[in-house]
């Protein structure tokens, strides 16, 4: 055991008060946010909002103060189909209607695993995960299949928003707080033999109803008018969401699957991966996919989608390198450890096991700029944080902050010949980094 002395101490201050950077850090940080002293304008000046590969799309959605990126990114992708189809210079479905069947059918997933696992001890790492982790927005692009498979899709105007959809965090405390008080109740009678069915029903009965009163009652039937390019108003009327989904969608999502950039050793390139209990419909004919990949192939992967027209669904860490005011990531634009004296470098696969990085957020990829060393240095990302900034809500992702920071693109099948697709998933345990959610 090494324990704090005294004498260390006295050192400590030696070493601080001959550290003149520090000293004169000291009287920079009373007065200044350390975010903005890691700025570098020179290194940001070189990053330009031009693009010669660049898909033409809609204005930026907003998801507000809720979890659903994954859900408006997924959504901003299948809504160019519609637009084009349609001649249609703007069109949204309903990030709600996914949300609550999202939410209700991650609820009975739930009961799943704490029945499953109600034989382990409280304190065991899987039933203390699952307690803890709870029902929140996030999730992933295979779970938005699942839910377009079972449900289907409306547009917007058949289920708008509501206060609790656009904030979503009063909603889940409260979801949570019941299921925490039913967990109880279930590892309870299960402790002792009780047959759960009905407890189970009742759960499921009172979160559906509160999840109506929240997100409102999903529609069974309804209608779609819409104005065109023209200015041709069209109705089509008692439309039903799967009839909706296979008019306007078809297959579309049966040919895509999730490429991802884990440099780790204990998951070889060229594998495919899946994540116990992350699947959100118990049932589904789709569970969580991952195929591996070095970073190289998954951008040129991209690129290809990208050049013959079609945006692309990513997943990446949007919590460090971003310049808020001119809407870039670059990890060059911000130099943190000059400023504090640290050394904070880490590989990919470093910041992946130690917390210091993973998969938060997804958008849409619409556009690159190849370079004339034919490599591309800086993307177009479509985000869904509103329309605010220079850019409309767009933004300026760098190459090398690609590399770091990408995790995740959903690609066409097409452009993947030389993988074998069909291969069984490994299954990686819950808590690993690969096992989060997009919010």
């Amino acid at each position: 055991m090494s324990s704090i002395t005294h004498s260390d101490i006295a050192a400590f201050r030696d070493y601080y008060r001959q550290d003149a950077v520090r000293q004169a850090m000291t009287k920079v940080f009373a007065k200044a946010d350390l975010g903005s002293l890691t700025y570098i304008p020179q290194e940001a000046a070189r990053i330009q909002y031009q693009f010669n590969v660049e898909i033409k799309t809609m204005t930026s959605t907003n998801q507000k103060s809720s979890g659903r990126c994954w859900l408006y990114a997924a959504t901003n992708v299948l809504r160019e189909i519609v637009g084009k189809k349609l001649n249609m210079e703007s069109f949204e479905f309903s990030q709600s209607w996914l949300a609550f069947w999202d939410k209700f059918e991650r609820v009975n997933a739930y009961l799943d695993a704490i029945c499953e696992t109600a034989s382990l001890p409280h304190d065991d790492r899987m039933v203390d995960y699952l307690v803890g982790t709870g029902i929140g927005d996030g999730g992933q692009w295979d779970m938005f299949v699942n839910i377009v498979d079972k449900y289907g899709l409306v547009p917007k105007t058949a289920f708008p928003e509501t206060a609790q959809t656009s904030a979503t965090g009063e909603m889940n405390r409260h979801l949570n707080l019941y299921l925490r008080a039913q967990t109880a109740r279930l590892r309870d009678a299960l402790e002792i033999h009780e047959d759960v069915t009905e407890l189970r029903r009742t759960i499921l009965e009172k979160v559906f109803s509160f999840l109506c009163a929240c997100y409102g009652e999903p529609p069974e039937k309804f209608d779609f008018e819409y104005k065109d390019r023209d200015g041709v108003i069209h109705f089509e009327e008692n439309l039903d969401p799967i009839g909706f989904r296979d008019q306007y969608i078809g297959d579309y999502l049966d040919h895509y699957v999730s490429l991802i950039n884990a440099p780790a050793a204990d998951k070889p390139f060229y594998r495919a991966y899946t994540v116990k209990y992350l699947n959100n419909v118990l049932g589904a004919q789709k569970d969580i996919y991952y195929y591996n990949v070095p970073i190289e192939e998954l951008k040129a992967k991209v690129i290809q989608q990208l050049k013959d027209g079609e945006i692309v669904w990513f997943g990446s860490d949007v919590g460090k390198y971003r310049d808020r005011e001119n809407m870039v990531w670059n990890d060059t634009s911000f130099n943190e450890d000059i400023i504090t004296g640290f050394d904070t470098k880490m590989t990919k696969e470093q910041m992946l096991w130690y917390h210091s990085s993973q998969m938060n957020h997804a958008m849409c990829i619409t556009g690159v700029n190849i370079g004339p060393d034919g490599k591309p240095n800086r993307w177009k990302i479509e985000n869904s944080w509103g329309t605010d900034g220079p850019n409309g809500g767009y933004y300026i992702g760098s190459d090398t902050w690609f590399d770091k920071m990408v995790y995740q693109a959903v690609l066409n099948k097409k452009y993947l010949t030389e993988y074998k697709l069909d291969m069984e998933p490994i299954v990686l345990n819950p808590w690993d980094p690969m096992g989060s959610l997009a919010d």
